[in-house]
């Protein structure tokens, strides 16, 4: 991705070449993108509608997506470079986050309250009014919804503002919203770099409420600013996640899962196995299995047929990337397979690494405790239940963890001890809109999707009906 003066220019990672453009969003237009959202949500009506008129619209919005399925997720494809079966999957998800939403609008409850007097006391939900939703590059079309779906559902206006390196989904996704029958300005895309138009909106007294997902760094700076203005603010950010494999674990299924996890997406996902934590006694055997796995990786153009691993999702990524695994060396780390960029004509152009798997590593170098957003995999071994917990829970982060046994009670028992907002045991990454989301430690703050994913975008009011035969006493 590039920036002029004026447009955010969308490159495709897989060969170098410009895909599209959007404006940029300057921070005095967006002044009036808020204005406009106010006005939509106090006189569109939107937000007093009946939910099973609500949810009409949320389902025809899921049938705009399901009829460009297709093109959106070519367009993704090329905007950052996943391969195309996963957009494909994306763009499924996000229709299924639509239809979830809509039938959580004719079903939601709220409680009637245990009174202590005469009077009837019961909760209603209220939307916060104008919502920000930041979104990451790495799955556009699906976080996006994520966010978008349940905060309309609330009765919330929302600006979305996508990543600068992936901006052409988020004009889409409004564009259908539109044509589905949304009001106008109830969904509006803002666009520009994350340090200025997105710190704009985090910062601008029109917003009552802020949900982003990205990088714990930039969620910290979003966290820092939404307490001081004391608006309420989702925070879903990174992940060093574990993936663990106990020595009984069912060896073929769990190479498979431990391969998929850190190398599906190219490793750019917030819940990729990052750590490989294997039992002593097999933890050769499982490393070499995981390298050979590796190294037989169909990495590929995109839309190549068979094709398990495209590039990077930019250039600048890549980079980055490029300079984990360096510090990995320099830090003692062997790097057993990978660890470059590949070569033929097919890669020439794109911005394509290979699978990287290192060992030799201590569970406090820099390389196990931080981030690489990539197809990076560090492998440590564990001697016993103990000595497992204590490393795996020895990071910042605490989003996932992948866990393979045949007990069911040790993998009750490490389900429970590890710090991990989602825990997968016998199988990895697997995701469901009803089911809710996020991390702890510095992977975050709430909960996204599920029953709760509405209500992260509503306030709770207590209403309470007199119903005492006699005036009120001044005391009693």
């Amino acid at each position: 991705m590039s920036q002029s003066s004026e447009y955010l220019i969308s490159t495709n990672p897989a060969n170098g070449e410009e895909v599209g453009r959007v404006r940029i969003t300057s921070v005095a237009e967006l002044d009036g993108c808020v204005e406009r959202a106010w006005h939509a949500f106090h006189h569109s009506g939107w937000k007093s509608l009946l939910p099973h008129r609500r949810a009409l619209v949320l389902n025809a919005i899921a049938d705009g997506l399901a009829a460009e399925k297709e093109k959106l997720a070519h367009l993704q494809m090329r905007d950052n470079g996943k391969p195309l079966g996963e957009c494909r999957g994306m763009v499924e998800s996000a229709i299924g986050t639509f239809r979830y939403y809509a039938a959580v609008c004719e079903t939601i409850e709220t409680d009637v309250t245990p009174s202590r007097g005469d009077y009837l006391s019961f909760t209603v939900l209220e939307p916060y009014g104008v919502v920000a939703a930041i979104t990451p590059w790495n799955s556009p079309i699906m976080n996006d919804a994520t966010k978008v779906a349940p905060a309309l559902a609330a009765g919330n206006a929302v600006l979305l503002k996508p990543s600068e390196d992936s901006p052409l989904l988020g004009p889409e996704l409004a564009r259908i919203a539109l044509a589905a029958g949304l009001p106008a300005d109830m969904l509006q895309v803002v666009q520009g770099r994350g340090a200025e138009i997105g710190a704009a909106l985090v910062a601008h007294p029109g917003v009552r409420m802020i949900s982003f997902t990205g990088g714990t760094v930039s969620g910290s700076a979003i966290g820092r600013v939404a307490g001081e203005r004391l608006v309420p603010a989702a925070l879903e950010l990174g992940g060093k996640s574990p993936h663990v494999v106990f020595a009984d674990a069912d060896m073929d299924h769990a190479v498979a899962a431990v391969v998929a996890g850190i190398f599906g997406s190219a490793g750019q996902s917030c819940v990729a196995g990052s750590r490989l934590f294997v039992q002593a006694e097999r933890y050769d055997e499982v490393v070499e299995r995981v390298v050979a796995r590796a190294k037989g990786l169909r990495v590929a153009l995109p839309d190549a047929e068979g094709v398990e691993m495209g590039p990077l999702a930019s250039f600048h990524h890549r980079e980055r990337v490029i300079r984990f695994v360096e510090r990995a060396r320099q830090e003692g780390g062997r790097i057993l397979c990978g660890g470059g960029i590949p070569q033929g004509p097919d890669f020439d152009k794109g911005a394509f690494f290979e699978p990287t798997v290192i060992d030799g590593l201590g569970p406090r170098a820099a390389s196990c405790q931080e981030e690489a957003f990539g197809p990076v995999l560090v492998a440590l071994p564990f001697k016993d239940e103990a000595d497992l917990i204590a490393q795996a829970n020895g990071t910042a982060f605490g989003l996932a963890c992948g866990i393979w046994t045949e007990s069911f009670k040790r993998a009750w028992r490490i389900g429970r001890a590890l710090e991990a907002g989602s825990v997968w045991i016998n199988t990895y990454k697997q995701s469901v809109t009803s089911t809710p989301f996020g991390g702890f430690k510095n992977s975050g703050i709430g909960r996204e999707k599920g029953i709760d994913g509405l209500r992260l975008y509503a306030q709770v009011k207590s209403m309470y009906f007199g119903l005492h035969e006699q005036p009120l006493a001044v005391a009693k």
